[in-house]
């Protein structure tokens, strides 16, 4: 019946992305605030608190999975079933199960963090030549702030043949604990590995 906006009937027309599609109209729900309704939305709203601070890393990270979606709503599906924990309502982000980036590319080898009083050393082994490996693939870096809900993000940036690359924070970050990822990105952007999380380090004061 080709793409069409608005209601008709007991459907809903629109576009998004420039696909047409059509859904129902929302069935009369007598408690719409039952437990199971409260408990995914509560899971949903602390995934995309933190994945919406490295949306940029996401972008690159997740295009792969960014089919029919986002990057970030790719990465969303997997972040409540892998790395929301807790119980409602006391959810919380494990950070050592987030991935950033996700896909077949060589991942980091060896990381090690250095901390300096407005910047964090991310280094690396040179893996180049290892699986799909290349000396020219570049960093995805996240260096997320929980506690101050900020980021610093990283595209595209030093090659992997480099080994290490100096990221610097916002002075505010002073005694903060911040969570460390990286992945890589192959030089045409068509290949991305899946990111490590390196760990916690405390920005010195």
């Amino acid at each position: 019946m080709g793409g069409f906006s608005g209601k008709v009937g007991t459907v809903v027309g629109a576009t998004w992305k420039g696909i047409a599609y059509m859904r129902s109209l929302p069935q009369s729900v007598k408690n719409p605030r039952t437990l199971m309704q409260r408990t995914q939305r509560s899971r949903f709203s602390v995934a995309l608190g933190f994945l919406k601070l490295v949306n940029a890393v996401l972008k690159v990270g997740w295009r792969a999975f960014a089919v029919r979606q986002s990057a970030i709503n790719a990465a969303m599906s997997y972040t409540i079933d892998n790395a929301v924990t807790g119980s409602y309502p006391d959810y919380a982000i494990d950070a050592g199960k987030v991935l950033v980036s996700r896909g077949g590319l060589t991942p980091a080898f060896d990381v090690e963090l250095g901390v300096a009083s407005n910047a964090v050393l991310v280094k690396w082994e040179n893996n180049s030549g290892v699986g799909s490996a290349l000396g020219t693939d570049r960093a995805l870096i996240a260096l997320v702030n929980q506690g101050k809900g900020e980021a610093v993000t990283v595209v595209g940036g030093a090659e992997r043949s480099t080994g290490r690359q100096e990221v610097v924070v916002s002075d505010a970050w002073a005694n903060c604990d911040v969570d460390c990822y990286l992945g890589f990105v192959s030089e045409d952007g068509k290949e991305v590995s899946n990111s490590v999380y390196m760990g916690v380090v405390t920005i010195a004061g």
